[in-house]
């Protein structure tokens, strides 16, 4: 099967520039990159690495955020306007 896609100039020079890295033409190794995306998330199911990885990546940031008192986590700060 043939995918045609458009990228910019400056992917096609990064992507020709790896796929030469690994000895391969460059419409073979962008079928290797998406077949290993397919393998790694095409079935739906995330592995505890994706996770992990997945944890990092939404929690980046996360250290320069205030710590807040135990009492303002508590039930009534989340709805208050329902007491």
């Amino acid at each position: 099967m043939t995918i045609e896609v458009e990228v910019s100039p400056e992917l096609e020079a990064s992507l020709a520039a790896e796929a030469a890295l690994q000895g391969m033409e460059l419409k073979k190794y962008a079928g290797k990159l998406l077949e290993e995306r397919r393998q790694r998330y095409g079935a739906g199911q995330l592995k505890p690495g994706d996770v992990a990885e997945m944890t990092k990546v939404m929690t980046a940031g996360a250290e320069h955020l205030p710590v807040l008192p135990p009492e303002l986590n508590n039930r009534e700060s989340y709805y208050e306007d329902r007491l």
